[in-house]
């Protein structure tokens, strides 16, 4: 069902993937110019797919264990999302690329934790059901 609260978790994370994105930028260079997600084929490709499997989660609520597997994928992915750019801030020498963090770089933290409480409002629907079930 649409109306549970995990699907205002995944929406919520859906929007923090896919819109926000575009608003904050995920550092500055040394030239002082932004830097956004768009930039990078990479990384819009990963948050655009995070997008993705937060929607097909929303939308396969009659299968809840499925829903739960989509939930898991989709926080590994933003794990690698954050680690691609905990990397990419560190790993830089000198500061030769990146000047300055942007708050970009804490969305996929975000989206985790919206995730994280989706799984656990899918987990309590599925033992709910299990329950109900055992009673019949």
């Amino acid at each position: 069902m649409l109306q549970r609260i995990q699907t205002v978790y995944l929406l919520l994370s859906a929007v923090i993937s896919a819109g926000l994105i575009f608003v904050f930028h995920l550092w500055t260079t040394q030239s002082d110019q932004p830097f956004y997600a768009q930039d990078n084929l990479y990384y819009i490709g990963l948050f655009i797919t995070s997008t993705v499997l937060s929607l097909i989660s929303i939308f396969s609520y009659k299968n809840r264990k499925s829903q739960f597997v989509f939930g898991r994928l989709n926080i590994i992915l933003n794990f690698i999302l954050l680690g691609l750019f905990v990397y990419q801030s560190l790993n830089i020498s000198g500061e030769a690329n990146v000047s300055e963090k942007g708050i970009g770089i804490l969305l996929p933290i975000f989206s985790i934790v919206f995730l994280v409480l989706a799984n656990k409002a899918i987990k309590k629907d599925e033992e709910l059901v299990k329950s109900v079930d055992r009673l019949r």
